[in-house]
């Protein structure tokens, strides 16, 4: 595998596939994985529209892992994000990150996380289950704030 796997697709997430992909290759100490999914807190979601930029969106995963390897010291990372209709319960995004230590393979996946919510180019739209469509979901200041800790670190 490579040290950087990015990947923005419409197919579900392979989670088991993906997970035996990334196993510890005898240099890493440490895996952190994190899957986000749909979720519908309120019971009238039909489905997640998620719309990106293509090129541009890998591109700007891309880099972010790359800022993530060069704050912390990361054997390899990996990056999944889906764009289409995702459902409840389904998984939007994979990032997986091995470190030779827990804290930095820990640090470095909320990292990702934290700037691809708020830097990578994707719009969220909803779909509810009367067949209407919601608006563009808005971007929320809890990511923004969650994104500008690391620039105090």
């Amino acid at each position: 595998m490579n040290a950087v796997a990015v990947s923005v697709r419409s197919a579900r997430i392979d989670l088991a596939a993906e997970m035996a992909a990334f196993a510890p290759d005898g240099e890493a100490g440490a895996v952190v994985t994190f899957t986000g999914y749909c979720r519908d807190e309120q019971g009238r979601l039909s489905a997640l529209e998620l719309e990106h930029y293509p090129g541009m969106a890998e591109r700007e995963i891309a880099r972010i892992a790359a800022e993530a390897r060069g704050r912390w010291s990361l054997s390899r990372i990996a990056c999944i994000h889906r764009y289409g209709l995702v459902r409840p319960g389904e998984e939007i995004v994979f990032v997986a990150c091995a470190s030779t230590h827990r804290s930095a393979a820990f640090e470095a996946a909320s990292f990702v996380m934290d700037f691809m919510k708020t830097r990578a180019p994707f719009w969220k739209r909803e779909h509810l289950k009367d067949g209407t469509t919601g608006g563009w979901v808005e971007a929320k200041d809890t990511d923004d704030h969650a994104a500008d800790r690391w620039h105090r670190l």
